[in-house]
């Protein structure tokens, strides 16, 4: 193959990588990462290039998974499990969209905030408009959308590097950081905990598997193969700009916090760094242009990132239960169920209530990615379901090291923060241990759900749509394969519309 066809090739597979990045630069992770730079300058860059790391390897698997078998992760759910087991799935997938939606509200009303000083309850409200702007997307395709969320992203990237060179943080500490692991104190291991858990996504499993389907992926074992190799690299480079994007946060707040000129009232800031306040803090060190870049940013990500996390639910329903509910109707349940809390929040505790609704927000998408990272990590690893593409021994082992290690640090994360909840609250001794026994009862419980999906063994057999070559002469005239021997794009996936009638037999699903 000519390099010049290998590139066209690669063109061809660019897109859905984007759509993905976005839940690695959302205002979740702003947060986040601005907390960690504040606190603790650049000492805890190393973990954003060992979550990088672990989130291309795992991405890379669900994009496989849509690859070889022609179906995404909630159909493969639907498929292998019994209906109650499939309905809780269901249920929690949808509880981690609405969770994974909320920062997103917030974020973009905080920017609203900053650049048109709109009430943060007002932009919550705003927000809601964003329905009508996924509306008016929908009829152009998986592709015009898959441009905007690349423009959205470089805007991103453009804005927070602009930032990283007027605040110019020391080139030397900043490499020290992202290659000498350090964890100093017990904060430092609690928000290191926080950046690696918030990196991988639960929705973003089921959106990466569904967004493959919207290619015209070769029938043969050399086209599948192209095809994965081709999603992975366009999802490294893709996930490459997240994490430069990520850096850039931390840096910039680093080196904002340590700065030697800071007054009193940035100093404090510094100390509870969340979204809001980082405008004021740079506005007040860098100049008044810094906070509206920053502002920019985080409107573009909010944006973004409630533009992927509605498709995510479409295709999670879709998946789960076979339902076909409208487009406009499934978006604007999403939008109420993240808009009401938001609005709530907002109007009673303001900022300061909002930035906390982003942190529980965090905690129930850490609690939940068991629940989609293990079924992802057992259909790849089953040769009943990805045949000869199923993962090597030496990738499972490290695809099930690495999925241990991050379920192991959300569990603790989950587990540590509801006991410090616990004993800073103001209860009495009798409804503070009910509430531990219920608390820890319904830990054993969770325990006990991500037992059953490990343990269990794979049953369903999925048709693999990578034939053997032999078969792919005999079988070339098939309805289903083109002239060039292609599976044709998945027509509801390419149309970012769910399927308003019954599956026709020729159709991949």
């Amino acid at each position: 193959m000519s390099q010049r066809k290998s590139w066209k090739n690669l063109f061809a597979y660019m897109g859905p990588g984007f759509l993905v990045s976005i839940a690695y630069i959302d205002p979740g992770n702003f947060e986040t990462d601005l907390q960690a730079g504040a606190k603790y300058k650049y000492e805890l860059l190393w973990i954003i290039l060992v979550a990088s790391c672990a989130a291309l390897i795992i991405q890379s698997l669900a994009a496989n998974l849509g690859v070889v078998t022609g179906k995404h992760l909630a159909e493969h759910c639907r498929a292998e499990y019994p209906r109650v087991p499939n309905f809780i799935l269901w249920v929690l997938a949808e509880i981690a969209i609405v969770a994974c939606d909320i920062p997103e509200v917030i974020g973009t009303a905080f920017a609203l905030n900053m650049l048109f000083h709109i009430p943060v309850w007002s932009g919550v409200l705003l927000t809601g408009l964003s329905t009508l702007m996924l509306l008016a997307l929908q009829q152009y395709g998986v592709r015009k959308l898959e441009f905007l969320i690349a423009f959205l992203v470089f805007t991103i990237a453009a804005c927070f590097f602009v930032e990283l060179g007027y605040a110019k943080p020391a080139s030397s500490e900043v490499l020290k950081g992202l290659f000498i692991p350090q964890l100093k104190g017990n904060g430092a291991t609690g928000l290191a905990i926080s950046l690696l858990g918030a990196m991988v996504m639960p929705h973003n499993l089921f959106l990466h598997s569904a967004l493959v389907l919207s290619r015209k992926i070769p029938r043969s074992i050399h086209g599948i193969k192209e095809a994965c190799r081709y999603y992975t690299i366009e999802s490294a480079f893709a996930l490459t700009v997240a994490f430069l994007i990520n850096i850039s946060v931390i840096s910039v707040s680093g080196a904002v916090c340590s700065s030697s000129n800071l007054n009193p009232e940035d100093q404090m800031s510094c100390k509870d760094l969340d979204l809001n306040k980082a405008s004021f803090l740079l506005k007040n060190v860098l100049g008044s242009w810094s906070s509206k870049l920053f502002a920019i940013a985080l409107l573009a990500s909010g944006q973004s990132s409630t533009i992927t996390g509605t498709y995510a639910g479409q295709y999670v329903m879709q998946g789960f239960l076979d339902l076909r509910l409208r487009p406009w109707l499934r978006n604007l349940v999403t939008r109420c169920l993240a808009i009401v809390p938001s609005l709530i929040v907002s109007i009673i505790g303001g900022s300061a209530g909002a930035g906390q609704l982003i942190i529980i927000a965090s905690m129930i998408l850490s609690f939940e990615l068991p629940f989609a990272l293990i079924p992802l990590l057992k259909f790849t690893s089953s040769k009943t379901k990805m045949g000869s593409h199923a993962n090597s021994i030496l990738i499972s082992a490290i695809t099930w090291f690495i999925g241990s290690l991050i379920m192991a640090i959300n569990i603790y994360f989950v587990a540590t923060s509801f006991v410090k909840l616990l004993l800073r609250s103001r209860l009495t001794l009798v409804p503070k241990t009910f509430a531990g026994i219920f608390g820890f009862s319904g830990m054993l419980l969770y325990l006990a759900g991500i037992a059953y999906l490990v343990m269990r063994k794979n049953k369903e057999v999925i048709q693999l749509l990578a034939l053997e070559e032999s078969e792919l002469g005999q079988r070339g005239s098939s309805s289903d394969v083109g002239t060039a021997g292609s599976i044709y794009p998945r027509e509801d996936i390419v149309s970012m519309q769910l399927p308003q009638g019954r599956t026709a037999p020729s159709d991949l699903d």
